[in-house]
């Protein structure tokens, strides 16, 4: 397989391992096994009889619930396989010594240290800082690919220079927004407000920030300031994500205009019915995946902004020096 189909199938596969994480960690499936990377001593969840025993007398207090296990293993099996399939890329670039190799040592790296935050996950029992860094390296993961795939391809014509800066900005006030969601999740503040527009039946009810980020996040209050920060981060992204949006389409690049238009307004409507419907995985973690899509999306506005199409002249020497830097 070339390593442009392995890249993209890695990206695909690394938002297939956002979603099914979403899912164990929304179905209360994190801990579903108690020791890591085996489930109960097992490679896989404990079936019959006698392993079931012998997974009981092993971790007493920790009783078999296969569905819980399976779920978990799953998640894991999948994160293993991007796992090896970021190591091939890597071997390949570098039989290729091409312009991703850095980049691919990067993804290695950093999914090393996302198993390592896997296994901690589990043997710290979901200690929110850990799941939560264990949601954004997911993220970074596949904003990565996304990026390596991107540099496959052709440059493409330079946009404008004002659009870059939006751009970035978008791209940070998505970032910042999937952390406090993935704080939000960890911290099982979803439903802190309990109702509508409002919070706790105020527009700014009370809250305890220190003990929300910074502290044990036990109170009504600090679950409240987790939800309310979520819930004004939305405010802002769409106040950036808007313009950025109509300056897309200023310049004519409707096609990524409109899809991170699209996927906004899904966002916002799956948040709502998060609120709304009381947190079922039917939107809860559409909203967990759509939320990768989007930051996919971003990446690819960021880069189509920043590459600049080949000269006739150099015979794409510009082009290929500059796309080269970023993805080195």
């Amino acid at each position: 397989m070339s390593l442009t189909r392995l890249i993209v199938l890695a990206t695909v596969l690394a938002w297939v391992v956002v979603a099914l994480g979403a899912y164990v960690r929304l179905s209360d499936a994190g801990l579903g096994c108690p020791d890591w990377p085996g489930c109960y001593g097992h490679i896989g969840a404990p079936s019959g009889p006698e392993q079931q025993r012998a997974a009981l007398a092993a971790f007493p207090d920790r009783p078999v619930e296969a569905p819980k296990a399976w779920k978990e293993m799953i998640h894991r099996y999948a994160a293993g396989t991007l796992g090896l399939l970021i190591l091939a890329i890597f071997v390949a670039a570098w039989r290729e010594k091409g312009r991703a190799l850095r980049l691919s040592a990067a993804l290695v790296a950093l999914v090393t240290f996302q198993a390592l935050l896997g296994r901690w996950t589990v043997t710290e029992l979901l200690k929110p800082a850990i799941v939560s860094a264990h949601l954004l390296g997911g993220m970074a993961t596949l904003a990565l690919l996304a990026w390596l795939a991107l540099t496959r391809g052709r440059a493409v014509a330079d946009s404008g220079g004002a659009l870059r800066v939006w751009a970035a900005l978008a791209l940070a006030a998505v970032a910042g927004q999937i952390a406090l969601g993935g704080w939000t999740s960890a911290h099982y503040a979803a439903l802190a407000c309990g109702d509508g527009l409002t919070c706790r039946g105020a527009w700014i009810p009370p809250m305890d920030f220190a003990a929300g980020f910074f502290g044990s996040a036990a109170t009504a209050d600090a679950l409240t300031a987790i939800h309310w920060s979520h819930r004004v981060g939305a405010l802002a992204v769409c106040a950036i994500l808007v313009p950025f949006v109509a300056g897309l389409f200023g310049k004519g690049e409707r096609l990524i205009g409109g899809l991170i238009a699209a996927l906004l307004a899904l966002q916002l409507a799956l948040g709502a019915a998060n609120v709304a419907l009381g947190l079922p995985l039917a939107s809860a973690v559409p909203h967990n995946a759509v939320a990768a899509l989007l930051l996919v999306a971003l990446v690819a506005a960021n880069w189509k902004l920043r590459s600049v199409s080949p000269s006739p002249a150099s015979g794409g020497g510009v082009g290929e020096r500059e796309s080269g830097r970023l993805c080195e």
